[in-house]
């Protein structure tokens, strides 16, 4: 029987999991339509890293990780509004058939998500050899915006170019975007790189990234979701909110806590820990956001 995850009922999630204030947003009488509707509170699934390819260690169960995923937030005693998947959906290969070949088979996986209202973004696994090609071809436009009650949502695309840049392009359409949004909007970027330096020696950081936060800190109210490290980690920019979210395939080790970027060992007695994914709540009545964090486990 698969076990149904209570998203409310941290302390029975047996030491993960728990509340982490993120971020402010626009309270619940500001958060109003043009209509002057209020908009409700909401929640939405983030799950990163599954690297969808990957063989041999530190996963022994490398071709099962990304479906327990799936029957974990199918198993979701409430579905998510939405799930987002910020980058590394497969794992890196020369071959540009592979590559597609995987894309393939990580799109076919995702598809027995109970929740249909998926947004997709690529990490530097799947778009840095090829500009992003094959991840179109499958998924779309690797930027985007979207808005949902009262919430605007910006995917910025920080691994297409092999540099790690956004790139002066991007940087405009984000000025661009943002010039149309009221300074106290509630925004929220979704992203693969940490747009700071984080840990640059471990391609940690994006090359421009300082400019994409000098464009947000006007903005009064900034999250920011981002994946590539495997862990969860939690930064702050000014009032801008930086949040990562663990992996699906391995957990790397903390930054610069050891010469090499190697991942973390399987350990045996406690399979799949350091993977899981995200519940990101949107309570506009308490004007924040709260993250639990979910694990993979056994089927």
């Amino acid at each position: 029987m698969r076990h149904r995850f209570d998203r409310r009922d941290f302390l029975k999630m047996a030491g993960v999991g728990g509340v982490v204030f993120a971020s402010s947003l626009r309270g619940a009488q500001g958060a109003t339509a043009m209509a002057g509707q209020k908009y409700d509170d909401f929640y939405f699934v983030q799950l990163s890293d599954s690297h969808w390819g990957f063989e041999g260690p530190p996963n022994p169960d490398a071709k099962g990780t990304l479906k327990k995923a799936v029957a974990a937030v199918n198993s979701l005693n409430e579905p998510p509004d939405f799930i987002v998947f910020t980058g590394d959906l497969t794992h890196t290969t020369d071959d540009p058939k592979e590559r597609r070949r995987r894309l393939a088979q990580f799109k076919e996986i995702v598809s027995e998500l109970k929740v249909k209202n998926i947004h997709f973004m690529p990490g530097e696994h799947d778009a840095s050899l090829d500009s992003g090609e094959a991840f179109t071809e499958f998924f779309g436009k690797t930027r985007y915006t979207f808005d949902h009650k009262g919430v605007h949502f910006i995917a910025l695309d920080n691994v297409s170019d092999p540099r790690a840049s956004l790139g002066d392009e991007q940087l405009q359409w984000l000025a661009a975007d943002l010039k149309r949004q009221p300074k106290d909007a509630n925004i929220v970027v979704l992203t693969h790189r940490p747009l700071f330096d984080l840990y640059p020696q471990w391609d940690w950081a994006t090359r421009d990234g300082a400019k994409a936060i000098d464009l947000l800190l006007p903005m009064e109210h900034v999250t920011v979701f981002y994946g590539h490290i495997h862990q969860e980690h939690h930064k702050m920019t000014g009032h801008i909110a930086h949040h990562a979210a663990k992996g699906l395939m391995f957990p790397l080790p903390a930054p610069g806590s050891q010469p090499q970027r190697n991942p973390l060992p399987w350990d045996a007695t406690q399979p799949y820990k350091g993977l899981g994914f995200r519940d990101v709540e949107a309570e506009l009545s308490d004007a924040d956001f709260k993250l639990t964090e979910l694990p993979v486990q056994k089927g």
